[in-house]
Formats: structure tokens, C-alpha cells, sequence
């Protein structure tokens, strides 16, 4: 299978430093260099779409702009881009979420994907007016995507759940093509519900050992359902000509992480009760002195960030060769940012792209799109079909 790359829309600001935010944590001062509006989000839109990115992941939180707005108006300005938006299963109805989908994958021609989060901060969940603890969390987005699917395939849903209540809920028009559902999470009840209702199972860029552990068991869970899945993994990357510029780049950006800031965001994290912030901080345990936790695998975005912590860093050879290792382990889709995001993404597709099209493992997709269909054959003329009458 091809891989899939995705971009990142950086919602709440882009800078030349890296930029907090995530996870409850508000956004760093250095997210204000260069302010998210949609001419400049375009602009990063339409780099994405002319390098190779398949989409775009915007994120979801009370320290970004919303996902939904954005992309709609973000969308105007591209051809092909699809857009991964980010949203909260808890804080809108599901049939509302079904009905936005589909009228979202109209107007932009089915270049709508989604992700599912479901929460991971108390704290933040509250302030949405969201106040089930976390296993209830998980159980609602359970209730919520059954909705949300059934709604999709045109079904009629009746459904008085543990959290959700809905009656006679129908879509007057259902998405075409149907979404894609990117989930992800660490804890045991998120595996169950990835299990149940995921297409895309994401993880955050832990390293390879520990991705494959993780993938195993959700795999496992996946089949014991009757279903398979695909695999994403979320990571920053620093791609240079050469390993010395791309590490020089790393450690000017850890250069001006504040330790008063790293001290108050790490300090913000560990009160989260996402198993997979929980994994993503053990990774550097809040020191500068030991960040590469794997070849070319960097963990120094995650002491001023939540969420994705880590960075592939290394030279366009290295980075591919990293790529190739997730990829050996069922991972075929992969959601990338880095500072500023304008600049990165021409590093990434114009540097690491290419060694992956030259080694058969990725195609751009406009060429996908222009690809030549398969002549049929010709069939014998048939009668004419007698039309039913339209439905009031």
C-alpha cells in the first residue's frame, strides 16, 4: 500500500519557535509571530497540496481556533487537499455531527475526513461544560459514533443510551463518500472503542518498540470484532540536506525553550489524565539531556507542548529510512508538522517525498487522481429499464 502523508494546520499561531498548546495547555507567547488567519492557513494549505500531503489535521481545543470554521474556509482556497478535522464527540449532538459531515463533504467535493478526540484534561473538558469522568467519556463516543455511522448509511436511529438519547434521527442527504474516522488512545477503554468504530487508529510518535506493542493489541481487539484497521502515527519532523543542519535546527529550537516555561507545561501535563500524554512525558521525563529516545527519534518538542511531542530530525535519508520503520510495522499514514509549517512542509516534500516515490513506497496524489482507467470491455445492448416512480 502507498503511504499517506498529512499535514497540520496551525491553529492557534506559527512561529519560528515551537509553539505550546494542546492538551489543556495553553499556547505559548511565540504563537503570535505569525497569526492564524485564513490567507495565511491557505497559504500552508496549498503548499501541502503542491508538495504531495493527501490532507491536513486541524486541532481542537480552547487554545486554537475552531476546526470546523477553519477548514470550511480554508477549503475554498484548495483543489485537493482534504482536511482531518479535529472534534469533541461530547459537546454537539451526534445527529448535528452527522448532519455537518455530510453537508461538509458536499461543499467541498468528499474531502472531509475526521478525528474523533474524546478528551483527556478534566479541566478543559469542563470549561466546554463536559463533566463525565474519562472511562464515561469513552463510553459516550461509543454511543456517538454508533449514531453518527448508522445516520451515514441512511438508517433511522432510535437509540436511549447510557449518555446519549436520540429518537427518529435521519439525514435527509447522506455523505458521499462516507468519512473516514481517525481515533486514537492509549488507555484500555480507548482500545475497545477504536476496536469498535475506528478506520484509522493513530498513535503519537513513540518509539518503534513501543508503537508496535500498542498496534498488536489493538489489532487483537480489531479482530475480535470482526473488523481490521488502518495505522497513523502523529509526529513533528526536522528534515535537512544533511544530519548536522537538521540537528543544528533541533537544538536552536530547544535553545529557546524558557525553563520556566517547560517547568509551568510540564507541570500542566502531569495532571492530565490521558494515558497517552502519560506515555508521551515519560519519553523525556522533563530533562534536556537525554531527548534522542531513538535514532533520529526527538523528544524535545513535548517539554513546551502537549500531545505530539516528538520529532523525526536527521537528513532527508534518515528521516525516510525512520518512515520505512514505522511503515514495517503496519503504519501507513502519517500526520507531520514542524516550524514554521509554511517552510517545513517544502522541506519535507521537496526533501524526503521524492526518496520515498524514487523507492516505490509513496505516489503524489494528483497522480493518483490522473492515473488512466482500465478500459471495459463492451457489453450487449440490454433493454430499456423501466423507471419507478419518485418517492414523496
Amino acid at each position: 500500500m502507498s503511504l499517506t502523508f498529512h499535514w497540520f494546520l496551525p491553529t492557534n499561531g506559527d512561529s519560528r519557535h515551537a509553539v505550546g498548546g494542546g492538551q489543556g495547555t495553553p499556547a505559548t507567547a511565540s504563537g503570535r509571530d505569525r497569526p492564524p488567519t485564513v490567507a495565511y492557513l491557505s497559504q500552508i494549505a496549498r503548499a501541502a497540496e503542491e508538495v504531495g500531503f493527501a490532507g491536513a489535521l486541524t486541532p481542537t481545543g480552547a487554545w486554537c481556533e475552531d476546526a470546523w470554521l477553519t477548514t470550511a474556509m480554508v477549503s475554498r482556497h484548495t483543489e485537493r487537499l482534504k482536511f482531518l478535522v479535529a472534534f469533541r464527540p461530547g459537546l454537539i449532538s451526534p445527529t448535528l455531527a452527522a448532519q455537518m459531515a455530510s453537508t461538509f463533504q458536499r461543499q467541498t467535493g468528499g474531502r472531509l475526513l475526521l478525528n474523533v478526540v474524546t478528551g483527556g484534561d478534566n479541566q478543559e473538558q469542563r470549561a466546554f461544560g463536559d463533566f463525565l469522568d474519562k472511562d464515561s467519556r469513552y463510553r459516550r463516543t461509543g454511543e456517538f459514533l454508533h449514531v453518527v455511522r448508522e445516520l451515514w448509511q441512511g438508517r433511522t436511529v432510535d437509540l436511549h443510551g447510557e449518555h446519549l438519547r436520540v429518537q427518529d434521527a435521519k439525514l435527509a442527504r447522506v455523505p458521499d463518500p462516507v468519512p473516514q474516522v481517525y481515533f486514537g488512545g492509549s488507555s484500555p477503554i480507548a482500545g475497545e472503542i477504536a476496536a469498535r468504530h475506528a478506520d484509522v487508529y493513530l498513535t503519537w510518535g513513540e518509539p518503534p518498540a513501543q508503537v508496535a506493542e500498542k498496534l498488536d493489541r489493538i489489532r487483537s481487539l480489531a479482530a475480535a470484532e470482526g473488523r481490521a484497521l488502518r495505522f497513523g502515527i502523529r509526529l513533528h519532523v526536522i528534515t535537512r540536506d544533511t544530519a548536522e543542519q537538521a540537528w543544528a535546527e533541533a537544538d536552536r529550537l530547544l535553545d529557546g525553550f524558557d525553563p520556566e516555561t517547560v517547568a509551568s507545561v510540564q507541570a500542566g501535563l502531569a495532571r492530565s489524565e490521558s494515558e497517552g500524554q502519560r506515555r508521551m512525558l515519560a519519553l523525556h521525563g522533563g530533562r534536556r539531556d537525554r531527548l534522542e529516545i531513538h535514532p533520529n527519534l526527538w523528544a524535545g518538542i513535548g517539554l513546551v507542548r502537549g500531545g505530539a511531542g516528538t520529532a523525526l530530525v536527521g537528513s532527508h535519508d534518515e528521516v525516510a529510512e525512520r518512515i520505512k520503520e514505522y511503515h514495517a510495522l503496519g503504519i501507513d499514514e502519517f500526520i507531520l508538522s514542524g516550524y514554521p509549517h509554511l517552510e517545513e512542509a517544502y522541506w519535507f516534500g521537496e526533501g524526503v517525498l521524492p526518496r520515498l516515490q524514487a523507492q516505490g513506497l509513496w505516489q503524489h496524489p494528483a497522480d493518483k487522481q490522473a492515473a488512466p482507467t482500465a478500459p471495459t470491455a463492451p457489453t450487449a445492448p440490454t433493454e430499456p429499464a423501466v423507471l419507478a416512480p419518485f418517492a414523496s
